[in-house]
C-alpha cells in the first residue's frame, strides 16, 4: 500500500465516522422533534431511520395528515398492527406547519448524510480492492466487520509491517496495560496514550465481542469481570483482539472460533453477514471454505 493510498484512506475512514456521529445525533434530534409533537411512531419501530418509518416520515413532512394513509405506508413485516399505528400517528391530524418544516429540513440533511457516506463506501472499497482478503479476514473476527476492517487496515496498514511484533503494536495503539510503579508498588494500571482512534474501534469492538454468544471472547470476558469490573475487562479484551489484529495481517491467517458453544449453524449465519456487509460496500465477494490455517 502506497503512501498516498494509506493517507488517502485515512481521511475517508475518519470522515465517514464523522458522518456516522452526525447521523446518530440526526437520529435522536428526529426523536426529539416527534416526542414534542406527541407522534409516538419510535415507540413502535425499532429503527426510526429504517424504510417503513422514513417513508411515513418523509410523507408526513411532505403535508399528508391521514394517520391511516401514512400508516399504510408501514411494511407488512413490520410488527406494529395498523391500528397501533394509526393510533402513534394520530397527532399528526394538528401538527404545526414549524414542526413540518423541521422534519422536512432533518430528512434532507440525512439524505446528504448518507450519500456522502456512499460515496466514501464507494472509494475506500475501490482503494483497498487489492487488500479485498485482509478486510474479508479482519471482518471475520467476532466483534468486527467490514467497515471497522476498513478503519483498522487504514491506520495500520494491510499488512501491519510497520510493527515488528504485536506488541509494538498494542502499545502503539494504546491498549496494553500501564506499569507505574516505585517500590514494586503498582499505583497505575492505566494503559499509555496512543492512537485515539485505533482505540476506540478496539474498545468498540470489544464492547461487540463480548455479546457475540459462546465466543471465546464472551468466556474471557466472563471470567475476568468479576475481579477486574466492565471497564477494565473490556481493556483486556481490546488488547487480545489487538494481538488477533496483527497476526491476522502480519502473518495472513484466519481467525477460527474456540468457544466451546459455537455451532456450525452460528458460524454460516456470521459468514453471510459479513459477505452481505463487504458487498453493500463495494466489493465483490463470493463465498469460499475455511483455509487450513487459522489464529
Amino acid at each position: 500500500m502506497t503512501r498516498w493510498v494509506a493517507h488517502t484512506l485515512t481521511l475517508d475512514t475518519r470522515r465517514k465516522y464523522q458522518l456516522t456521529r452526525d447521523r446518530t445525533r440526526l437520529q435522536n434530534q428526529l426523536e426529539s422533534l416527534l416526542e414534542e409533537t406527541h407522534i409516538k411512531l419510535s415507540s413502535l419501530v425499532s429503527d426510526l431511520l429504517g424504510a417503513s418509518a422514513r417513508r411515513m416520515l418523509q410523507a408526513l413532512a411532505d403535508g399528508e395528515t391521514n394517520p391511516a394513509t401514512l400508516a399504510a405506508l408501514a411494511h407488512q413485516r413490520l410488527r406494529a398492527t395498523q391500528e397501533q399505528l394509526r393510533n402513534a400517528l394520530g397527532a399528526c391530524t394538528e401538527l404545526n406547519p414549524v414542526y413540518r418544516r423541521l422534519l422536512k429540513m432533518a430528512l434532507e440533511e440525512l439524505e446528504l448524510i448518507e450519500l456522502q457516506i456512499g460515496q466514501l463506501d464507494r472509494e475506500m472499497a475501490g482503494l483497498l480492492s487489492q487488500h479485498q482478503e485482509a478486510v474479508r479476514r479482519l471482518a471475520e473476527v467476532p466483534g468486527l466487520g467490514a467497515d471497522s476492517a476498513q478503519q483498522i487496515i487504514a491506520e495500520v496498514g494491510a499488512k501491519a509491517a510497520t510493527f515488528p511484533s504485536a506488541e509494538q503494536l498494542s502499545s502503539w495503539v494504546g491498549v496494553c496495560p500501564g506499569d507505574d510503579e516505585s517500590a514494586e508498588v503498582s499505583h497505575s494500571h492505566r494503559s499509555p496514550k496512543g492512537n485515539r482512534h485505533m482505540r476506540r474501534i478496539l474498545n468498540q469492538a470489544a464492547n461487540a465481542a463480548v455479546m457475540a454468544k459462546g465466543s471465546i471472547f464472551e468466556i474471557v470476558y466472563r471470567r475476568l469481570v468479576p475481579r477486574l469490573g466492565h471497564n477494565q475487562a473490556i481493556g483486556a479484551i481490546a488488547h487480545r483482539l489487538c494481538q488477533l489484529i496483527w497476526m491476522i495481517l502480519h502473518r495472513g491467517v484466519r481467525y477460527e472460533e474456540r468457544g466451546p458453544e459455537v455451532n456450525q449453524r452460528a458460524k454460516r449465519k456470521r459468514t453471510v453477514r459479513m459477505i452481505r456487509e463487504l458487498r453493500n460496500l463495494g466489493y465483490q465477494v463470493e463465498p469460499a471454505s475455511q483455509l487450513s490455517n487459522p489464529v
